[in-house]
């Protein structure tokens, strides 16, 4: 029976090793998604302005909710809102889908020399694909209103890369148990919708009572969305020490994703 490693250094150099491979799926997945359509490739223009027009319709003049600490103006309110959203949207994204990768790539699954490891790597980088296009209508908005974003925006790359390890990790668990459990699909989809509002995308952590807080703080997405706003928005910086906890947390669900990824991958041909 064929064994596959699951170390550390087996889950960089397999991303290295396919990383053509995953450029060229990942290319293949983006222009799929919108092939036949009128629009095209414009819809992954279209989708986060209507995505973010709904939303701050409906909770900045419907509820009339405004941000802690800042101004009345619903154009503020968008801004922080969106980039809550983005955070959101990268990460649900690629979990939701993360359950059926394999399923929907059975064809694969017999052919040895494949790198099914490979497939949530896809999912991810067609994630950022998106997420790359929502920024530049961020970029755009926010130079519309506000004029250039600060500095510190310079390193949203370095905020975001803990959520990447993350999110790879949890898709390669995920992928793997869609194969034996297909039910995580369904369990998943009523996770990363009670996700979103139990994030702090609408409103900021310090709204929230004291006692309340340190509750939020275990939902993985809060550190992330209010380091992504403080760099992009506020023009501060993540704390060292909290930055490197999150750092050696996301790394090493990344890697025990992969190494149960690897464990099972065996019995996948059985299964499916």
């Amino acid at each position: 029976m064929l064994e596959f490693s699951s170390s550390p250094r087996e889950m960089l150099a397999s991303v290295w090793r396919h990383r053509r491979l995953i450029v060229t799926l990942a290319r293949r997945e983006v222009l799929g998604r919108y092939r036949g359509s009128v629009l095209g490739l414009a819809w992954s223009f279209f989708n986060p302005i209507l995505m973010l027009a709904v939303y701050t319709f409906v909770f900045s003049v419907v509820f009339r909710a405004r941000w802690s600490g800042g101004g009345e103006s619903r154009t503020e309110f968008a801004i922080i809102l969106f980039a809550g959203l983005m955070v959101f949207n990268l990460f649900a994204e690629c979990v939701t889908r993360a359950p059926g990768l394999v399923i929907a790539n059975a064809n694969y699954v017999k052919k040895v020399v494949f790198p099914l490891e490979v497939l949530p790597v896809v999912a991810v980088v067609s994630a950022l694909f998106h997420g790359g296009v929502s920024l530049l209508v961020w970029l755009v908005f926010f130079g519309a209103m506000f004029g250039l974003p600060p500095p510190t925006a310079l390193l949203l790359p370095v905020v975001l890369a803990p959520l990447l390890a993350f999110t790879l990790g949890v898709s390669w668990l995920l992928a793997s148990l869609g194969v034996y459990l297909r039910d995580v699909g369904q369990v998943v989809g009523i996770a990363t919708a009670a996700l979103m509002f139990l994030s702090p995308i609408f409103f900021p952590v310090t709204a929230l009572p004291a006692d309340v807080q340190p509750i939020l703080a275990l939902n993985p997405l809060s550190l992330v969305i209010e380091h992504v706003r403080g760099v992009m928005i506020f023009g501060t910086l993540p704390v060292p020490w909290v930055y490197a906890v999150q750092v050696v947390v996301s790394l090493a669900v990344a890697w025990l994703g992969f190494a149960w990824f690897q464990k099972t991958r065996r019995g996948f041909a059985d299964v499916l």
